[in-house]
């Protein structure tokens, strides 16, 4: 049988704890060449006025834990301009107003589809513990203090991945609205346990914390050189996020993964905000990150983490992948069978006696 799971089994059923040590257990995998994940493709093509439709898929393959895993959306994207900053923005443009995302797990040793569910609350997980593992790795012992950069969907899964694998006191958050930070930081302070308190600027937000996270859905810097000073960690859930010089201040400094970015493909004429020569191409562009090591080279012992209480550390999740959604869904569908939780439907739904 497949199993056909929801949004709400996945938020009853995994937790930031699960995510961190299915993703750590994996990364020593693809760290080996034991695992395998095709970089995310993207068609774009014009959908009206300021909007474009995109599909975009990943694949991979964990043979230790018996799974294949394609992860699939299908968006209304736009790229409207905040302030002085461009964000990229998906529409809930299907049915009464909602997102398309799936994710199908297979079995690697008999082709057949395990689980199909939606890819919204596993993927903000699967962001969180991969940030939280670089603060695991490269983050001091003795941090406690936290500063966000973003008060929205993803900064939430980044305060519960810190606060999994660091003992954190005190969260301070900044965000360029006023009632989003508001709402987040009650919201927070009161699901972690810890208080969560709304700076009025990104500087009084990132001053004397020990842990710089930013989690917006901008597409150029957020995080700048000023702010960099000795035993700082600082974080990104993408590349651009992050000032260049800030950077280069890093004494360790690590990566995601090395396939930078996804394959786009593009109707003639289609003018890509992101695309080559934009601005947020160029910030991508402007620091070498040939000899930088990945988050799994770490984890997996092959390059070094921290080396000192005073150095500078960073991670930059450049890219997410979809080998995260391979670990992260193998052990959300482990949890789900043990609890009987969603529908089960006749594999031979999807499954048939021909071949191509």
């Amino acid at each position: 049988m497949t199993l056909i799971l929801s949004n709400d089994d996945v938020s009853r059923l995994l937790t930031i704890h699960d995510c961190i040590d299915a993703l750590e257990d994996a990364y020593v995998e693809i760290a080996n060449g034991r695992g395998i994940s095709r970089p995310r493709s993207e068609c774009l093509a014009p959908a009206g006025a300021g909007k474009a439709y995109g599909i975009t898929s990943s694949d991979s393959i964990i043979p230790k834990l018996g799974v294949g895993c394609s992860r699939i959306t299908s968006d209304i994207l736009t790229w409207p301009k905040q302030g002085a900053s461009v964000r990229r923005v998906k529409l809930p443009a299907a049915p009464n107003g909602r997102f398309v995302g799936l994710v199908l797990l297979f079995s690697s040793e008999t082709g057949e589809p395990l689980a199909i569910f939606p890819d919204g609350v596993i993927q903000r997980m699967r962001v969180g513990a991969a940030n939280g593992i670089g603060v695991k790795h490269l983050a001091r012992k003795d941090a406690c203090t936290v500063a966000i950069l973003g008060a929205g969907w993803q900064a939430g899964a980044q305060l519960m991945a810190v606060c999994a694998v660091r003992a954190i006191e005190s969260i301070r958050c900044y965000s360029p609205n006023p009632t989003s930070r508001e709402t987040f930081s009650r919201s927070l302070s009161e699901s972690l346990g810890v208080p969560v308190t709304v700076a009025p600027s990104p500087d009084a937000a990132v001053d004397g914390a020990d842990i710089v996270l930013c989690a917006t859905n901008a597409i150029e810097n957020v995080f700048f050189e000023r702010w960099v000073r000795p035993g700082l960690h600082f974080s990104s859930i993408k590349r651009q996020e992050v000032e260049v010089g800030a950077m280069r201040r890093a004494d360790q400094l690590a990566i995601h993964t090395t396939d930078w970015n996804p394959v786009h493909y593009e109707t003639r004429g289609f003018v890509n905000p992101e695309g080559s020569g934009s601005k947020a191409s160029k910030l991508r562009d402007e620091f070498d990150f040939s000899v930088v090591p990945t988050l799994p080279q770490i984890v997996a012992g092959i390059a070094p983490g921290r080396q000192g209480d005073q150095e500078v550390t960073a991670f930059i999740n450049n890219q997410g992948t979809g080998y995260q959604f391979a670990a992260t869904g193998a052990a959300f569908y482990r949890k789900a069978k043990a609890a009987g939780a969603g529908h089960e439907l006749p594999t031979d739904w999807f499954t048939e006696d021909v071949h191509n």
